[in-house]
C-alpha cells in the first residue's frame, strides 16, 4: 500500500480484501427472489461458503431485506415500475411485493443471519439511499465491501456503484450474485467491472484464506 498525504492506497486485492476493514454484503437473498434464479443451487452454495469463511475470518455480515413502503408512500416511478413487472394497467390491481411476514420476504433458510449478523430493512435498490448504513459503516471502519445476492443488474450493481461514489473499495462475488436472467446477470458483472473488483467466491476466500 501506499500513503499520499493523509490517505492510505491499497494496491492489490489482499489488502483490499484485509478482515479488519473488509464487510460482507448479502442483498436481498429472499425466498421471493431465490426460487426465480437461473442458477439456484451454485448461487446458494457458494453464498454459503463466502459467509461462512467471511464469519470465520471476523468479517461482519450484513443482509438486506426489500421491505416496501405502505402504498402512499411509493414513489410513483416505483409504482409504474411494479405495474410493468406485474403486467397490470391499474395501480389497485398490484400484490404487495415481498410483504412483511411472508414467506417470500424471508431470508433463504440455508444462508440464514446468525445473532452477530445484521439485517437492514430498506425500500430502494440502494445500500446507501434512505439509510444509514454510510455513517454505520464509517463508525465501523469499514473501506471494503463484498457483494453477494440478486439481483445483479439491479440491487447489486446500484449499491456497488453508489459504494465507490461514497469512496469505499467494492469487491462483486460473480458467482454469488444471480438474477432471474443469466444474460442481464453477465452484461452487469461486465459493467461493473470497470468500477469494482469482479471475481469468483473461490478467489475471494482463498485470498481470506491467506489472513
Amino acid at each position: 500500500m501506499k500513503t499520499v498525504g493523509s490517505k492510505t492506497i491499497f494496491e492489490n486485492i489482499e489488502e483490499i480484501l484485509a478482515p479488519e476493514h473488509t464487510l460482507l454484503v448479502n442483498w436481498d437473498i429472499q425466498n421471493g427472489l431465490v426460487k426465480n434464479i437461473f442458477n439456484r443451487e451454485e448461487f446458494v452454495s457458494n453464498v454459503k461458503k463466502l459467509t461462512g469463511k467471511s464469519r470465520d475470518k471476523g468479517i461482519p455480515v450484513l443482509y438486506t431485506k426489500i421491505t416496501p413502503l405502505p402504498f402512499r408512500y411509493m414513489a410513483s416511478s416505483s409504482i409504474y415500475s411494479f405495474m410493468k413487472r406485474f403486467g397490470v394497467d391499474d395501480p389497485t390491481k398490484l400484490p404487495v411485493f415481498m410483504a412483511p411476514g411472508s414467506n417470500d420476504a424471508e431470508i433463504y433458510h440455508e444462508v440464514a443471519p446468525e445473532k452477530d449478523d445484521y439485517v437492514l430493512n430498506k425500500h430502494t435498490a440502494s445500500l446507501f439511499i434512505g439509510t444509514n448504513v454510510d455513517n454505520m459503516l464509517k463508525n465501523a471502519g469499514i473501506k471494503t465491501l463484498i457483494f453477494t445476492g440478486i439481483a445483479t443488474e439491479i440491487g447489486v450493481e446500484t449499491s456497488v456503484r453508489d459504494a465507490g461514489t461514497l469512496g469505499y473499495y467494492t469487491v462483486v462475488a460473480s458467482d454469488s450474485c444471480s438474477s432471474h436472467s443469466k444474460e442481464m446477470h453477465e452484461v452487469s458483472l461486465k459493467s461493473m467491472s470497470a468500477v469494482s473488483t469482479v471475481m469468483d467466491t473461490a478467489s475471494i476466500i482463498k485470498t481470506l484464506e491467506k489472513k
